[in-house]
């Protein structure tokens, strides 16, 4: 683990929107997505820090030097009746893996959702990315085999939503 005089979790503001554009661009690469990236800071600055804001987000730093970041959201469980948070991104510099800072993270995550009387904390991982997996299962992490994720994006997003048969 990381010292703590060193390290610290921090939740981010809005002066942080380019940072957290810059670590969402960073994750796009090593996840061979860059393609799908089309956020901007605006949407950063309005989503996360707006009147309404949809999502929420710590900073990682080493000291005082951003090494990571964690954005989430929250959830609802009818089966359990309680909100769930939900990780949308989790991201390392490589160059600071493997000492811990993304097990901190998802501690830090896993007590706020306690504090926030979440029922559960979940998170998806792309199937071949076999080094998260193995992280993941290491603190406890169940994979539900049984759930497929769903989406409805772009194009077809449009096209549902403009469907005159509802």
């Amino acid at each position: 683990m990381p010292s703590d005089h060193a390290f610290r979790i921090r939740p981010s503001t809005a002066s942080d929107s380019a940072l957290i554009l810059g670590f969402i661009r960073e994750l796009a690469e090593y996840e061979k997505l860059t393609h799908e990236v089309s956020a901007t800071e605006q949407d950063i600055q309005t989503q996360l820090f707006g009147p309404k804001p949809k999502a929420e987000c710590v900073i990682a730093e080493l000291d005082d030097s951003p090494v990571g970041f964690a954005l989430y959201f929250h959830n609802f469980s009818t089966f359990l009746g309680k909100p769930g948070l939900y990780l949308e991104d989790l991201y390392v510099k490589p160059e600071f893996r493997g000492r811990g800072y993304g097990k901190r993270l998802l501690i830090y995550l896993a007590k706020l959702a306690v504090a926030r009387g979440c029922g559960r904390f979940e998170w998806a991982v792309l199937d071949w990315n076999a080094p998260a997996i193995r992280f993941y299962q290491g603190l406890g992490a169940d994979m539900l085999q049984s759930w497929r994720i769903n989406r409805v994006s772009g194009r077809a997003l449009q096209k549902l939503a403009a469907d005159a048969r509802d």
